[in-house]
């Protein structure tokens, strides 16, 4: 971001103001070209690893209350996470815009960075208290060993009865036996000869050929998401156009009283208002007022929330 900050500060790190009387613009050259994609590519990278890992990292605060039975913090978690996301949104497309429109696009990226830079140097300070979970092995890898292990041991008899196979279980885990759903894939942690396809530590001598129950369950519940996934895309094509509300922003009248006048960049605040306000009538109001009314706690699991979150989006398209 201070990079992208710079092609607003040094004017040889971009085109000069266009002369509208002879309605001449002067092309960027290659190295205000180089520059300004290097910047972007920068700030993409950055906000990449940012949004792929603080939600997961909140997340591993929160894990000894999950196993204490208190389910209910993580999905208030993620509730309140989007919430406040929603929210930071909604004051970059208000004040933030406002700045740039108004005080120029120096002032309009140099706060950006010094919240940036606030927010880096608060991280860091509380860094003696996170909850720093050891890294594991990696996902990935873990998912294709169980495809080619299953496709390895595909000549493999399943048996109705469980208790009648041996199956390769991580030690200290909780998982003893696979799910029965998507029952091919248990081919990949059965042990058919613990004496050639163990180590004496219990470990599989080729995890290309033998995994663990862990990494068989990990991968249905990964194929169990790919149709809420693909639903998701139209959806996610649908959000991910912010210059369309821009651009027909820009041909409306957009004042409210005699001075003051909305930005065009400011429209996309309207969705981040109403996120913000269905989270918290949903965990606020909509589910005391139902589990008072039925007796017990009510609430809808994730999966019902995102279902009628995708049903309800799909009327837009209407």
């Amino acid at each position: 971001m201070f990079l992208f900050w710079l092609t607003s500060l040094i004017p040889q790190a971009r085109p000069p103001p266009c002369v509208i009387s002879d309605n001449i613009c002067r092309p960027a050259d290659m190295f205000q070209l180089f520059f300004l994609c290097f910047s972007l590519g920068i700030v993409a990278i950055g906000t990449g690893a940012i949004n792929s890992s603080s939600l997961a990292f909140g997340s591993d605060q929160l894990k000894w209350e999950v196993n204490q039975g208190n389910a209910r913090s993580m999905e208030r978690y993620f509730s309140w996470y989007y919430a406040l996301y929603a929210l930071s949104t909604l004051v970059a497309l208000t004040c933030l815009v406002y700045i740039q429109v108004n005080k120029g696009w120096g002032l309009g990226f140099g706060a950006p960075v010094l919240l940036m830079l606030f927010s880096t140097v608060l991280i860091y300070l509380g860094t003696s208290f996170y909850v720093k979970l050891k890294p594991k092995s990696s996902l990935i890898t873990g998912l294709l060993q169980v495809i080619v292990a299953s496709y390895r041991n595909r000549f493999l008899r399943l048996s109705s009865q469980s208790v009648d196979i041996l199956y390769h279980q991580k030690r200290g885990s909780t998982v003893v036996l696979p799910s029965e759903k998507l029952r091919f894939l248990n081919k990949a942690c059965i042990v058919r000869d613990p004496q050639l396809d163990l180590n004496p530590d219990g470990e599989a001598t080729d995890p290309w050929r033998l995994c663990i129950v862990d990494q068989v369950d990990e991968l249905k519940a990964l194929l169990k998401v790919v149709p809420i996934w693909l639903m998701g895309v139209v959806v996610a094509i649908n959000i991910s156009q912010p210059s369309f509300p821009v651009l027909q922003a820009n041909t409306m009248d957009r004042h409210i009283g005699l001075s003051f006048e909305v930005p065009a960049a400011s429209f996309g605040i309207f969705g981040f208002i109403s996120t913000v306000l269905w989270i918290v009538l949903y965990d606020c109001l909509i589910l005391p007022v139902a589990s008072k009314l039925t007796g017990k706690p009510v609430h809808f699991n994730p999966k019902e929330r995102m279902g009628f979150g995708i049903i309800y989006r799909g009327h837009d398209f209407r």
